[in-house]
């Protein structure tokens, strides 16, 4: 019994002791406090944990519908993330590092440069001749003689470029390789996405067209190319007809044709096109008078293939449309590298590549962040472009869709790179050509209309530098926009602020914020009809006096508080002789010249105290001793509203 009852109580004295030391234990252990910067963490829960049971993704699928283009719903996700705590940034970051888009699910392996061997993409053999010794082969000039001028100014005419000579240059001519070349040692991983290559074209010409699907198939892997989808938006012209429907047969079912019932315009036959080309997971936008270059694909696709949020574009070179030359684009660095831009009348301009961007990078031929693509050629994955809700519906024709998308893209969570080792020709249209308006929209503004919405939507405040700067467009209707406003509330999408500081941080210094008009529109001769006119000169042209056409474009200026008098980011100034009047770029520091009197129907040179002066016979613009008795001296600006 004495054993029993010590037992008891050397047991009782163990388990109090151990009680004790929970207790003690428990008091000295830091308390939860903000003095603790682990207190919360320990405590910290997943505010989705009730709802993923087994499937991570399940938080992601789409609550939010897009109405777009024929009815067709895309899926988007708008589940919005609560913070809980306040260091909520904490929160399971592999779950949540898309807030908006569902999550990336790709294992890809980032390029890596080999300056001692070819890179895996790279041809072990020199490209072949399309026709050995041909006109146009290696990408050298075409130059015909003086026996086809008739036929070739009507080519143009017609067209745009001359199709003459393209016709005679082989469909699979070899061109000249212009990649930097570090680009022929990049190993990517061969894992790379799948793409549908997509051509809009209206009324294009038959060898440009079929050259650019030639050059597609030549040098793009077959594993990769899911299929080529060519939308014809309502051409009339016969050899886009039969002729075409039986020529892509040969090609056993990788070259699609689908054809709009009406004419779409390029922004919307692009997204239908998007809606066509079901088999690539990545979309490759190709405008209808490409070429594209030896190894363009790996380099193009990789980005997106590790980070589904990416879109890519290639470094785009000029194919001369008269010659059919490849040669680089100017406006760039010393390698010849530019970032996409825009001056503050949403004109697409291109910017040197600048040393902050060059220390983001380990190579000079890694991608690159640009601002802005010029629209024409582009790569993205194909859901998350339905994701971002493919291009505002209410774009038409041609016009602003190239920034309305890349701003959609940085505000909203990804990024837009350029990309230098792959490389695309693109021919640019030659002067004479007589284009391809819709009848609906002849007489009227689609573009302008586009870039007011697009400044409605993106810009916030700084959409007063675009007024400042397109005045005419101040009381333009541009549709309703009430769904793109919700769908970047519902997506955060980021302030436009936050990306002229951030992304666009350069544009400012090519392109100085626009000071606030003084007065603005057409400048006219006084009690005339004649008025100014730059005639589409830039950068050192000279100025003309034609009669007044009422439509704004080249007879459309501005004076403002910094006593500029503009066109677009131009400047009015004295040319080398002193007497004659010039248009060239604005710096702010410089072109501050020119005093509007209204009362007196006179614009006075600052610097030299002269009157702008006109000579009705010459139709010349100059300055000259101030005279009140010359009725050249006297001008009104009369405000113009666009239609």
């Amino acid at each position: 019994m004495r054993l029993k009852v010590g037992f008891v109580l050397r047991s009782g004295l163990v388990v109090g002791a151990f009680f004790s030391l929970v207790v003690l234990w428990s008091f000295l252990s830091p308390k939860p406090s903000e003095d603790s910067p682990f207190a919360k963490r320990v405590r910290r829960t997943n505010p989705f944990e009730k709802n993923l049971g087994k499937d991570p993704v399940e938080p992601f699928k789409p609550v939010v519908p897009w109405p777009h283009v024929e009815g067709v719903e895309v899926d988007l996700n708008s589940i919005r993330l609560k913070q809980v705590f306040n260091d909520a940034q904490h929160l399971i970051s592999d779950i949540q590092q898309y807030v908006t888009f569902k999550p990336h699910s790709n294992a890809y392996t980032s390029p890596i440069l080999k300056k001692d061997s070819l890179g895996n993409f790279e041809p072990k053999e020199p490209e072949p001749a399309g026709v050995p010794g041909g006109p146009g082969e290696a990408g050298k000039p075409f130059v015909l003689g003086p026996d086809y001028k008739d036929a070739v100014q009507a080519s143009i005419k017609e067209f745009g470029f001359n199709m003459v000579a393209s016709d005679m240059i082989s469909l699979d001519r070899s061109i000249n390789d212009l990649r930097h070349e570090e680009c022929k040692h990049w190993d990517y991983d061969e894992r790379l996405l799948t793409s549908s290559v997509i051509i809009v074209f209206h009324n294009e010409g038959w060898s440009t067209l079929m050259r650019t699907v030639h050059s597609v198939i030549k040098r793009t892997p077959r594993r990769y190319l899911a299929e080529i989808v060519m939308i014809d938006d309502f051409s009339n012209k016969v050899h886009l007809k039969e002729r075409l429907e039986e020529y892509i047969k040969q090609w056993n079912g990788l070259v699609k044709l689908f054809r709009n019932e009406k004419r779409e315009g390029l922004i919307q036959a692009r997204s239908i096109g998007a809606q066509k080309a079901t088999i690539g997971q990545v979309l490759i936008y190709l405008d209808a008078h490409c070429e594209v270059s030896v190894n363009w694909y790996a380099p193009l696709v990789a980005p997106i293939s590790k980070d589904r949020t990416v879109c890519t574009v290639p470094l785009i070179d000029s194919i001369h449309g008269q010659t059919f030359t490849i040669e680089p684009q100017g406006g760039g660095d010393q390698d010849g590298f530019a970032r996409g831009a825009w001056d503050w009348s949403l004109l697409w301009k291109r910017v040197p590549l600048g040393d902050r961007e060059k220390r983001l990078r380990n190579s000079k031929t890694e991608p690159y962040r640009s601002p802005a693509m010029a629209g024409g050629l582009f790569a993205i994955e194909r859901e998350f472009f339905f994701e971002l809700g493919l291009y505002d519906p209410g774009l038409q024709i041609w016009g602003g869709e190239n920034f309305e998308i890349s701003y959609k893209i940085w505000q909203c969570g990804g990024q837009l790179l350029f990309v230098p080792c792959s490389r695309i020709g693109h021919i640019y249209r030659l002067p004479g050509w007589q284009g391809n308006p819709p009848p609906a929209h002849v007489g009227s503004s689609p573009t302008l209309k586009n870039y007011v919405r697009v400044v409605e939507v993106w810009w916030d405040d700084y959409k007063d530098y675009f007024y400042a700067s397109r005045p005419e467009t101040l009381n333009l209707a541009y549709g309703d926009i009430s769904d793109l406003k919700r769908f970047r509330e519902e997506h955060r999408c980021k302030s436009f602020k936050w990306f002229m500081e951030e992304i666009a941080y350069d544009i400012p210094v090519h392109y100085p914020l626009p000071p606030k008009n003084v007065e603005w529109g057409e400048i006219r001769g006084f009690e005339t009809s004649y008025c100014i006119d730059s005639m589409g000169h830039t950068n050192g042209g000279t100025l003309e006096i034609g009669p007044c056409h009422r439509m704004g474009g080249n007879q459309l200026f501005r004076i403002n508080e910094a006593n500029q008098l503009m066109q677009y980011d131009q400047c009015l100034t004295r040319g080398t002789d002193n007497s004659a009047v010039i248009i060239t770029h604005c710096d702010m520091n410089q072109n501050t010249e020119w005093k509007y009197f209204k009362d007196l129907h006179r614009f006075t040179h600052i610097p030299t105290g002269k009157c702008l002066d006109r000579s009705d016979l010459l139709h010349k613009l100059f300055i000259a001793e101030c005279d009140n008795s010359k009725t050249t001296q006297k001008w009104e600006m009369n405000n113009i509203v666009a239609v």
